[in-house]
C-alpha cells in the first residue's frame, strides 16, 4: 500500500479520531443540515440486526437465518430510531448513474448498484438507543448517531468541515475521485 500511495500521489498526512471533538462537532453540524431539509424523522424500527455489520437487515435479505454476509442476526423489538429518508434519492440516483455511467468502476459494480437501488430503497435508520458511546443526536441526547453517519462525516471533518478554518474543505470537496469497498457503495 505504500508503494501505492507514491505512485498515486497520495499522502495520509491528517489522522483523526472520530471522539475527537472536531469530528463531533462536524458530525451534529452535518445531521442539523439533514434535519433542516426534512431528509431525517422520528420513528420506531424492529428487525434483524447483525452486530458485526452494524446494519438491519430485513426477512427477505437473510440468508438460512443470517446476514448476507455470513454474520449472525438478533431480532430487535420495537426500537425508537431516527430515519434517513434514503427513499428520497431513489430516482436521483438512478438518473445520476444514467447521466455519469463512468462514475462507478468497474462498470459490473455500476450494475450492482443499479440493481440495488431499482428494488427499492429503504429509509435507514440512523440512531440507537440502546448504547451510549458515539456522537449524541443534537437535541435528542438519549439517540446516538448509528455508525455510518458517523464515520461518513469523517472524510469532510478530516477536511476542517464545521470548522473556524473550511479552507481544506472549500478546495478539496467534492472529492474527485472517491474510493470504497463494494460492500459500502450502496451507501
Amino acid at each position: 500500500f505504500q508503494d501505492l500511495l507514491e505512485l498515486l500521489n497520495i499522502s495520509n498526512d491528517k489522522f483523526i479520531r472520530t471522539t475527537q471533538p472536531e469530528h463531533k462537532q462536524a458530525v451534529q453540524n452535518f445531521w442539523k443540515v439533514l434535519t433542516e431539509k426534512g431528509y431525517i424523522y422520528k420513528g420506531t424500527y424492529s428487525g434483524w440486526y447483525s452486530v458485526r455489520d452494524e446494519c438491519f437487515y430485513n426477512e427477505s435479505e437473510l440468508v438460512d437465518g443470517k446476514a448476507p454476509t455470513g454474520a449472525d442476526v438478533e431480532w430487535v423489538a420495537k426500537e425508537e430510531s431516527y430515519f434517513f429518508k434514503l427513499s428520497a434519492f431513489e430516482d436521483k440516483l438512478l438518473e445520476w448513474y444514467e447521466k455519469c455511467p463512468d462514475a462507478i468502476a468497474p462498470s459490473s459494480r455500476l450494475n450492482e448498484v443499479k440493481s440495488f437501488v431499482k428494488g427499492g430503497l429503504r429509509d435507514l435508520s440512523i440512531s440507537r438507543t440502546s448504547f451510549q458511546w458515539g456522537v449524541p443526536v443534537p437535541d435528542d441526547e438519549e439517540h446516538v448517531m448509528y455508525v455510518w453517519i458517523d464515520a461518513l462525516t469523517n472524510y469532510i471533518s478530516a477536511l476542517g468541515y464545521s470548522s473556524d478554518d473550511e479552507s481544506n474543505f472549500e478546495k478539496f470537496w467534492p472529492a474527485s475521485l472517491h474510493v470504497v469497498g463494494k460492500d459500502i457503495l450502496r451507501f
